[in-house]
């Protein structure tokens, strides 16, 4: 298939929304992101019923018959869990087949180490991904680990976006030990040492980042380069700190994601217009913060 680089070709006046989050859980190709005890206990912790669905194509007609763009990504933790993640590849051939409604994020495990880096140099230049997924609980590191430097470098240099699981995850939940997922690397505070050292590097802190919410603020409040997305968790659970953040002082830098197919838009969107956000800072929140720090705006 060409590896012509991805270029959006959706209106973005007529969209109603950018989801800066959504999975791609399985693959045409046979490949899963999760095995299935994980996937299980997380199925189980969002209640969500069913086998692994969709697929990258089924994602887009969802999309599309919703008038959104979402963002999609795999998450690549092989390191830790022994399991291949759905192809980046695929994800990014999906996105540009599909370029009305997907925007492609690949992920690569900072344990690839400088095959990782050329990975990611060549996701960006050949097929033009957007963004690289990180999960540091899954992944098994802390984001200000040096180990992954050199991804961040790549990442900064040609102008992507670093997103970071923070705070708790339904990954693993129930299972004994968690399934060996350690929570402690998904503290926000380690990514505030990434925004130091990589100061051009554009970061989104994904999810209501518990037990760490106070600090997830904090960063995005003195980092001016990194933002807040709001997936994984229905708004109507949001801390009534993170709403009054999101209708003040980062209005500008928070952003709609659903974590679908674990949440689908429609649930969040139905919640989140129940919150007191005000009439001018919600358009924010759902496209035009993204459609800014994605390139789709000027």
């Amino acid at each position: 298939m060409s590896t012509a680089p991805y270029r959006p070709t959706f209106d973005l006046d007529a969209l109603t929304a950018i989801d800066v989050h959504t999975h791609a859980e399985v693959s045409t190709r046979g490949a899963a992101s999760l095995a299935d005890d994980l996937h299980d206990a997380s199925s189980a912790y969002f209640k969500v019923a069913g086998k692994r669905k969709p697929t990258l194509p089924e994602m887009a007609a969802y999309y599309r018959e919703r008038r959104m763009a979402a963002v999609v990504f795999t998450v690549d933790a092989e390191h830790a869990t022994g399991t291949a993640p759905v192809p980046n590849d695929e994800v990014a051939e999906a996105a540009a087949a599909n370029a009305d409604v997907l925007i492609p994020f690949a992920s690569i495990d900072p344990f690839r180490g400088r095959a990782g880096v050329r990975e990611a140099r060549r996701l960006i230049t050949e097929y033009g991904v957007r963004g690289f997924k990180f999960h540091p609980s899954i992944q098994g590191f802390h984001p200000n680990d040096r180990m992954a430097y050199g991804l961040y470098e790549v990442i900064e240099e040609l102008g992507a976006i670093a997103l970071f699981h923070t705070g708790q995850t339904g990954i693993g939940a129930g299972l004994p030990g968690g399934g060996g997922i350690r929570l402690k690397y998904s503290n926000p505070m380690h990514v505030d040492d990434v925004a130091v050292d990589f100061p051009h590097l554009k970061i989104i802190l994904a999810h209501p980042s518990f037990p760490w919410q106070d600090e997830a603020l904090s960063v995005a409040t003195h980092k001016p380069e990194v933002y807040i997305d709001l997936s994984g968790w229905s708004p109507k659970y949001f801390p009534a700190q993170l709403v009054q953040y999101a209708n003040t002082l980062l209005q500008d830098k928070v952003l709609f994601g659903s974590d679908y197919p674990v949440i689908s838009p429609e649930r969040w969107l139905a919640d989140f217009a129940q919150l007191p956000i005000k009439d001018h800072v919600r358009p924010k929140i759902l496209k035009d913060n993204a459609a800014r720090l994605l390139g789709l705006s000027g």
